[in-house]
């Protein structure tokens, strides 16, 4: 494939930097892709803000438009942003979309802890927008109709945010919130929130989703 026949946007979690998708972004480079790594103040707006800026504005600055198809792999609060943006908009040439650990159906962990002290410092407006109560964001954004996979995680380093949350879970969202409606294909795997999208059999699961629409669910790391 050249430059322009496959292109993917990557997008960071929330309270990360694109260096957290950098593993990814090689893998995906030396498979041929065109990868544009975004990195956006995921602390400083809410989410709507935080879909313009990452998604509208990179489609703009990148030329994206020439890419026989685009598609989108994101860590956590980067699944909700894509949800955000492709409801109001959606690119003519969009391609497959691959989540990993996404809140889709919000987190108990906000819930849990967002009234502690700091907890506004660390995650900003977006992330007392990510809770499983009325003001959740990815709870009113609906079904996908468009090609989604979801990789979850099940091990968790963080065993105090772990008492907020239904089991399994990655320390940050439970399985069964990971899944949104619509989704073509799910895997989940024993990686924890923080790691995943560094995980050599994820990055190989993204790559076969990318190109078939489905998971191998029997991937060997590479």
């Amino acid at each position: 494939m050249n430059s322009y026949d496959e292109c993917v946007i990557l997008l960071h979690g929330l309270a990360r930097t694109a260096r957290s998708m950098a593993r990814l972004a090689a893998a995906l480079r030396d498979a041929g892709y065109r990868v544009v790594n975004v990195d956006y103040p995921s602390r400083k707006y809410d989410i709507a803000t935080l879909a313009t800026l990452s998604i509208g504005q990179t489609l703009a600055r990148e030329n994206l438009a020439r890419c026989a198809r685009l598609h989108f792999v994101t860590h956590s609060l980067g699944g909700i942003l894509v949800r955000h943006y492709l409801k109001m908009q959606r690119p003519a040439n969009l391609g497959r979309v691959v989540m990993l650990a996404p809140p889709n159906q919000g987190s108990e962990v906000v819930d849990a802890f967002r009234r502690v002290p700091g907890y506004a410092f660390i995650n900003g407006p977006a992330g007392f927008e990510l809770g499983t109560r009325d003001d959740s964001v990815p709870r009113h954004l609906g079904a996908v109709d468009y090609p989604v996979g979801v990789i979850a995680g099940t091990r968790s380093v963080n065993p105090i945010l772990s008492t907020a949350l239904p089991s399994p879970d990655d320390g940050k969202v439970s399985l069964t919130a990971t899944q949104v409606e619509g989704m073509h294909d799910f895997l989940s795997l024993p990686v924890a929130h923080p790691f995943i999208m560094r995980n050599g059999l994820v990055i190989a699961e993204v790559l076969h989703f990318l190109a078939t629409g489905a998971f191998r669910h029997d991937a060997k790391p590479s």
